[in-house]
């Protein structure tokens, strides 16, 4: 049986996560600055590719969610962590819900900017898609997705508590195979 405090702790903090990001709508500390680094990393990496200015705004927001949604793929596939995948949706849930304020700001350009320009004004605005008017409603898209995300994260570590309090099935007796010889014993040929 495997230790229920470790899917307890990743359960507890997808909550926490979800109070602090989605319910009060605030940075989650450290974590939006690990964003904020994953989110530069993606305009980093896109100015390389031979791709629109579009979809070079777009990338900070890509890749700064995209990061921990990529590790909560790896603990699942690769690994089998279901808890540990479940705290990195809940990452990607609070940073989703990040990009939906920055969104919602399009219109306005009110949130302070480490420098250049809003991302989101030039995608929406008339030099990207047109559409600025559609910042609102993209935004309140973009809130859902991170309600999903999070769902998802306490689906997955609630499950996996589940199965960790199970109890293990005893081997049936004559099926539990060769047994190992005792400490000192003496093996013959």
């Amino acid at each position: 049986m495997r230790a229920p405090a470790r899917d307890l702790a990743c359960l507890g903090a997808c909550v926490a996560l979800g109070v602090i990001a989605l319910v009060q709508g605030d940075r989650v500390p450290l974590l939006s600055l690990v964003d904020l680094g994953f989110h530069e990393l993606g305009h980093l990496v896109s100015y390389g590719l031979p791709v629109s200015d579009v979809v070079k705004a777009a990338a900070g927001s890509v890749g700064q969610v995209g990061v921990p949604l990529a590790l909560a793929a790896y603990f699942l596939a690769a690994r089998r962590e279901q808890a540990s995948a479940g705290v990195c949706l809940a990452w990607a849930a609070t940073s989703l819900r990040s990009v939906a304020t920055y969104v919602a700001d399009a219109p306005f350009e009110r949130l302070p900017l480490i420098g250049g320009e809003h991302d989101w004004a030039f995608i929406l605005g008339p030099e990207g898609t047109d559409d600025l008017g559609r910042a609102a409603s993209l935004a309140a898209e973009l809130r859902a997705g991170a309600w999903v995300l999070l769902a998802l994260a306490l689906a997955g570590c609630a499950w996996s508590l589940v199965v960790s309090l199970r109890p293990v099935p005893a081997a049936a007796p004559g099926l539990a195979g060769p047994r190992a010889p005792a400490l000192g014993a003496r093996r013959t040929i």
